[in-house]
């Protein structure tokens, strides 16, 4: 199915029924005064997360949601029927936007956990409640109240403990097709990664972290070029950043340093907070570099790039460094947890 990340749709939730006018008309009784009930409250409009769901593909169909209005109130003051809620299965991951007014009401990040978008009416008041000392046969209700109306934007951003960054055909799908169960497409082209690709990278019993591949920024890739910094809102929720830099590119007369810079440059214009995040370098594509050379090689790209973090040379085509990487991550991650990082999957 094809991935799709942004979506609009409309929900109305039910207006509330109205309140009644009446009185009490039984034998034996009388002056039996008013009895009208109040309105039933309208049903409201929920999102749910469902993690049987990663793409908000369906959305594309149906794009209108509507709840049950509440019925009226009766006589002998019976209360209306409420409405019924609707209740609307989304992504883990979603977040949801006003579209009219660009304000974010909430996202959805655990299976289970319910949303209301658009809250139902409440009911109007019937006849009973405006009986007084004055005023014995009130002739008085009120309407019920209208439900919210909206149109939302809904976002999918996955949810990673770790992201990789790096140019198209740095060898990021590689990477994680080698340490994980995911099988993202990978050629010897760019922009084969066209939607974000997730796996979980298994480091041992009861350990395992999440790893999403996004595809590829090119320079001028936050004025729109390439696939744009469309993808880079699913790195908000990572926790560690891997920047995948192809170490062969020196054989295309390129510098490596140069290319993760103009990386770093179009996520820092993007959002200068995820510009900040974490990040590790992974040199990839090291089983192009002879052995005798590969050590002196990433010190001369680590150097000039004047990086005083992490660096990890590996191979993603022959899985040479992954393990090592891995296991390093999932050290990172359970000290990140003992932390209390506020830049958690749910944040």
């Amino acid at each position: 199915m094809k991935f799709v990340d942004e979506a609009r749709i409309r929900v109305a939730a039910g207006d509330g029924g109205d309140g009644c006018v009446s009185f009490r008309r039984e034998k034996f009784v009388p002056r039996g005064g008013p009895d009208g009930g109040d309105g039933g409250r309208g049903g409201s409009v929920y999102l749910v997360g469902d993690e049987g769901l990663n793409t908000l593909a369906d959305f594309r169909h149906s794009r209108r949601y509507a709840a049950e209005r509440g019925d009226n109130g009766r006589g002998r003051q019976m209360t209306g029927r409420s409405g019924e809620d609707v209740v609307v299965p989304v992504p883990v991951g979603t977040v949801v936007v006003d579209a009219e007014t660009g304000e974010t009401i909430g996202d959805v990040t655990a299976e289970g956990e319910r949303l209301l978008v658009a809250r139902g009416g409440d009911g109007g008041i019937g006849n009973i409640h405006f009986k007084s000392s004055t005023n014995r046969a009130p002739r008085q209700s009120t309407p019920g109240q209208s439900g919210e109306r909206r149109e939302l934007g809904l976002e999918l951003r996955v949810l990673a403990d770790v992201g990789l960054l790096g140019l198209p055909n740095a060898g990021k799908s590689t990477l994680l097709r080698a340490v994980s169960a995911a099988r993202p497409r990978v050629a010897d082209y760019p922009f084969t990664t066209l939607y974000p690709s997730l796996g979980v990278v298994r480091v041992g019993p009861g350990q395992s972290f999440v790893m999403a591949d996004i595809p590829g920024l090119i320079e001028g890739a936050a004025e729109g070029a390439g696939l744009g910094v469309r993808f880079l809102k699913h790195l908000a929720r990572t926790r560690l950043l891997l920047h995948v830099v192809d170490v062969s590119c020196i054989y295309d007369d390129r510098d490596p340093a140069e290319d993760a810079a103009s990386v770093v440059g179009e996520v820092a214009r993007f959002d200068p907070a995820l510009a900040a995040r974490e990040r590790w370098l992974v040199l990839n594509k090291m089983d192009l570099i002879p052995a005798d050379e590969q050590e002196a090689v990433t010190a001369e790209i680590a150097a000039a790039m004047g990086w005083d973090g992490p660096v990890f040379a590996v191979s993603g085509e022959t899985g040479e460094g992954t393990a090592e990487l891995c296991r390093r991550v999932m050290v990172r991650l359970e000290s990140i947890d003992e932390e209390g990082d506020e830049h958690g999957p749910g944040g």
